[in-house]
């Protein structure tokens, strides 16, 4: 296997990893962190606090943090919402709930692999289906990129263990061309544009949430996208496992919420975008709103964990531990609930 050490960057010191932010943000006590082990606290009067990474300023969390209508929601199972750090890769979301730090995450079925090889302190209790146009070999244009073959020889930044090595791992197996013929580059997703930009990297594998950008720009383009690459990359909503054996109703409520708020985001996705403000490096706009609301009208909603989504699972851990990112076939089917069973 042929990979590069993290390429140097520079981040502007005001920028906070998500692991820094989920650590300052847990000095505090909540509610959830003072329920007790019997189940108390929805049902005893007092208000369950539900810890969640800060939605930024566009998509149905951010939207129902605006509004109030998440803590709306919430309130009928006697629960709010306490928002904490930043939404961010789900490795470090991972660490947070595992430390109890965190309750509630979103990250992709890649990246929770990696993490369940771990010791797991999380399960997973909805599914979104593979993003077939938000995630891809990102290539800028007139590169001479024109295939995934056009990768042999060539660097590629990826996420370790998350969505861009398994984008670019299952091109190549589509492909048929050896893994070891693309040299890996091991990068931060946050990090990834400069060096792109800069040619110290011939592609990338991202999806919608950093490619957005660089498709909006005009100068950037998939070679290959989630549908061309045969993706089982699914986006998961992920609560610690201490939190919804206390507060099954709570997790069964939040579920309600997503499912329903993401069937009208992908009808109406331009409303779902810059919810507090249209301007900044938070706000998509120009072209990159055109290719954000794209990309979400042809996504999927938040639903339950169905059998057939299991076997997906269970290919895309096979397929990890085949290309040997982790040791050994990783039991998602051990942690995962059926959320339409909780009360």
């Amino acid at each position: 296997m042929q990979v590069t050490r993290p390429l140097r960057t520079t981040a502007p010191a005001a920028l906070l990893t998500a692991t820094a932010l989920l650590a300052l943000s847990a000095c505090g006590t909540s509610e959830a962190d003072t329920t007790g082990a019997d189940g108390s606290g929805s049902g005893s009067g007092k208000t369950v606090e539900v810890r969640i990474p800060d939605p930024g300023n566009s998509g149905v969390l951010a939207l129902g943090k605006k509004d109030g209508s998440l803590d709306k929601a919430l309130g009928e199972v006697g629960a709010k919402v306490k928002w904490t750090g930043s939404a961010g890769p789900f490795a470090p979301a991972a660490q947070a709930m595992n430390a109890d730090q965190l309750d509630i995450a979103t990250g992709s079925i890649t990246s929770g692999i990696t993490s369940l090889a771990q010791r797991p302190g999380f399960k997973f209790f909805t599914a979104v289906d593979p993003d077939a146009a938000g995630e891809g070999i990102l290539v800028r244009d007139g590169s001479g990129i024109e295939s995934v073959t056009d990768l042999i020889g060539r660097k590629v930044a990826v996420n370790q263990g998350g969505t861009g090595e398994y984008l670019l791992l299952k091109a190549l197996a589509k492909a048929k061309i050896p893994a070891e013929k693309v040299e890996r580059v091991y990068l931060r997703p946050d990090q990834t544009a400069a060096v792109l930009n800069a040619g110290q990297v011939d592609a990338w594998a991202v999806w919608a949430t950093y490619a957005v950008a660089e498709i909006g720009s005009g100068k950037a383009h998939f070679v290959a996208d989630g549908a061309a690459i045969g993706s089982d990359n699914y986006s998961l909503n992920a609560v610690r496992t201490g939190f919804a054996e206390q507060h099954p109703e709570i997790v069964r409520a939040l579920y309600d919420y997503l499912h329903e708020a993401s069937a009208r985001e992908k009808k109406d996705p331009a409303a779902y975008l810059n919810v507090f403000t249209d301007v900044g490096p938070t706000a998509v706009t120009g072209k990159a709103k055109e290719v954000q609301t794209e990309f979400t009208a042809q996504g999927g909603t938040v639903d339950p964990i169905g059998p057939e989504d299991i076997a997906r699972f269970e290919a895309v851990a096979a397929f990890y531990a085949e290309q040997k990112v982790t040791k050994e076939k990783v039991d998602v089917a051990a942690h995962l609930l059926d959320v339409e069973k909780l009360t």
